[in-house]
This record gives structure tokens, sequence and C-alpha cells, in this order.
């Protein structure tokens, strides 16, 4: 959301955000200059907020220094969340396994209080799901929305994933609850790399479903100043949905064409 946002507009965005209730924030070293942008905010209101950061880097030492220079930025003695970032196969999950032991011992040393991945594909709960069985991690933060959920495949993963997760009392956070499909040959007209839902009625949709989804405690807002009073507007409005009006609002979503891959 502040990828290269002015210094007000970052302050105002989050005064916003905060009035509505967020607490949660999620940025990374790949979001342009969030990082930077957003550590006046989060010491002005730090014991009200959980801040999560996140790593692409795979040699240990790599993904130490970048926590360090988080914490820097950031303005934190201590990150509440630190993930492991766009880990959305098997293998990628293989070549993550030193960053994840930095990861770890990083919680252990109190440097960071919980440690999750994320990943953004169709192949990405299938992943997840290796990762929380071959580590003691804390989250998973993964696509859920209706066009996802139509997918047969993505929809069996995603239960075996959630229903492995909460056995094991992990953290689970929905992304993408708004996406409506990608830009293809049409210039974007908001700094989100895929085209989001803007009515007020496809917003609270994709919300609904993706905080209606067992085992979710939270879903990530999408990265565009400009939409974000519209989706806090559809937050406050989303209300549980019956089992019939779940499967009504992913079925109107069906034929939208998928987000994923990322475009290169």
């Amino acid at each position: 959301m502040f990828w290269d946002a002015e210094p007000d507009t970052t302050w105002a965005t989050m005064e916003l955000a905060l009035s509505a209730g967020i607490n949660h924030i999620d940025v990374a070293p790949q979001y342009g200059r969030a990082e930077e942008l957003m550590g006046p905010s989060i010491a002005a209101h730090r014991d009200e907020l959980f801040v999560a950061g996140k790593t692409l880097r795979h040699s240990g030492d790599g993904v130490r220094a970048q926590l360090e220079t988080t914490l820097e930025r950031l303005r934190c003695d201590v990150l509440d969340l630190y993930q492991l970032h766009a880990v959305t196969d098997l293998d990628e999950l293989d070549r993550r396994t030193e960053a994840v032991e930095v990861l770890l011992k990083a919680r252990d040393e109190g440097l960071v209080r919980a440690v999750g991945i994320t990943g953004h594909n169709m192949t990405t709960p299938l992943a997840q799901l290796e990762a929380i069985r071959r580590h003691d991690l804390d989250t998973v933060m993964l696509p859920i929305n209706p066009r996802v959920l139509a997918d047969s495949a993505y929809a069996r993963d995603l239960d075996a994933l959630l229903e492995e997760a909460t056995t094991r009392d992990l953290g689970i956070m929905a992304i993408k609850a708004v996406a409506a499909r990608p830009w293809g040959e049409r210039p974007p007209t908001m700094s989100t790399w895929y085209e989001p839902y803007t009515d007020p009625g496809a917003l609270r949709r994709g919300i609904e479903v993706a905080l209606g989804t067992p085992g979710v405690a939270a879903l990530c807002t999408p990265g565009e100043v400009e939409l974000l009073p519209a989706v806090l507007s559809a937050i406050a409005e989303a209300r549980p949905q019956s089992e019939s009006e779940r499967r009504a609002a992913i079925a109107v979503c069906r034929d939208e064409a998928l987000i994923f891959p990322i475009p290169a």
C-alpha cells in the first residue's frame, strides 16, 4: 500500500486504519519504501499493534541481516511475527530450509514472537501443509477468495491445510480476499498487481467468504490507498454467511480468470 507513498499519505492512511480497529500490520522489504514510511507511525502506536515482517532470502546470514534491517526500519525491538515470504511449492520450501532455521532461532532469542509462512499461488496450500508438518511454525497466510475456492483442487488442498493448522492451533490469515482478475493487457488503474473488486457488494462478498472460512482469523486488505475506505466499510458491514450464501458467492466468481501465477 505504501510502495512509494508520501510520508503524509502514509501517516494519514495508518491513522485511518487504526481508527477503524485494524491492529495487524503486514509489510515486507519487497514492498518498495513501505517499511521506512511506516516506521514513524508504528513507533507512535507500537503498543496497539501486531507487527509482521517477511523475508524472501534463503541463506542464513542473509535472512538474519534482513530481519535486523526490518527491525530498524520499523523502529521495533521485537516483531510479533516474521514470515517466510512467497513459498509457493515444495521445491521452494526445500530451498528455504536454512532460512526457517534462522527464523526459529530468532524466535528463541526473542527477536520475533512468532514464525510463519506466506504463499501466492494455486499450489500454496500443499506447500504450507508440508511446511507446518516439517517445522514448528505459528501461522500460515495464503489466498482465500471465492474464485480460488471455485477450483476444486485448491478447495480440497485448503481444507486439508486448515484442518491440520487448526489441530496445531496455528494462526490462519487470508490474502487476496477481494481480488477480481488479472489486469492482462489493460493498463492498471490501481497499485495492486491484480485488479481488485471496487463495488461495495463484491468487496463484502469476498470479505465474507474469507472471514467465513473455518479457522481464518484475519485478512489482509488490498495494497491500494484509495480503495481502503471502501474496504473498511465492507468489513464493517460483513456478516456471517449461510452455507447456501457461501456456495452462491463462490459460484458467481467461478468464471473469473485466476490471478495466479503472479505476472512477471
